[in-house]
């Protein structure tokens, strides 16, 4: 757990967002028991989403599958029809990716991991939404999006690896529903920016329908590119004949 004051770029990130602190009328909510209920892979229980990447012109189909402890993904390359696969091994304070290839699994390459998905504004780890497997989350208070209650929570990459030294990220307040998420260099700037638009009802739980991704010049401050993912929604599953056993 991060138990040290907060840095000079935490206070600036509160000032900055207008985010409002919080005081002894309201106790904070676990950070990553919030988190937990934010994931849109795991609020899903046994549903499979697909949908598709969405950049300009460009537009490829993409899949989330939650297998017990394991998330799949898979995404098919536009104008070659070859499926990439990988999945994300989860565990207490773990979140392996690795890549299906070849019929064998291989620990997925930590240099790829912040590289573009087939030219878009999506990484790989962004697509995992690995960052949101970092332990030792901070509720750093409330703030409105899209006037909306939403909490903060801020997390700190607790590796090496990646392009983000650090994530903020927006949980609605009511429905625990991922709402926004910004992803900083270790200076502090902004590199990308994920803005969920549209979420639907699967079964008693909320999950993303739409999500604009922007990349950010971390120098002047302004988006130089843009990227949308979207999710059908799933199909409601067949009874099994004889009913429940």
């Amino acid at each position: 757990m991060i138990s040290a004051p907060r840095s000079a770029f935490s206070l600036a990130c509160v000032v900055a967002l207008g985010v409002v602190p919080l005081d002894a009328r309201e106790e904070a909510p676990n950070a990553d028991a919030l988190l937990k209920t934010a994931r849109f892979v795991t609020t899903l229980q046994h549903q499979d989403l697909k949908g598709y990447i969405r950049k300009g012109e460009t537009k490829f189909p993409v899949g989330l599958y939650l297998r017990g402890q394991d998330i799949q993904l898979s995404y098919t390359r536009p104008n070659k029809g070859q499926d990439i696969r990988f999945h994300m091994r989860l565990g207490e304070n773990r979140y392996d990716l690795f890549e299906l290839a070849d019929g064998k699994t291989i620990r997925f390459p930590e240099e790829k991991l912040g590289e573009p998905i087939e030219k878009t504004d999506l990484s790989y780890e962004d697509l995992a939404m690995r960052f949101l497997y970092w332990p030792g989350g901070q509720v750093d208070g409330l703030e409105k999006v899209k006037g909306q209650d939403c909490w903060v929570v801020r997390l700190v990459n607790p590796t090496q690896t990646g392009r983000y030294a650090q994530v903020r990220v927006w949980v609605h307040k009511k429905s625990q529903a991922l709402m926004q998420v910004v992803g900083y260099n270790k200076g502090g700037k902004p590199l990308k920016r994920f803005a969920v638009t549209d979420v639907m009802k699967v079964g008693d739980a909320y999950t993303l329908r739409r999500m604009r991704v922007d990349s950010v010049d971390p120098v002047q401050n302004r988006v130089v590119g843009m990227t949308y993912l979207e999710f059908d929604k799933p199909k409601a599953r067949a009874p099994r004949p004889g009913g429940l056993r």
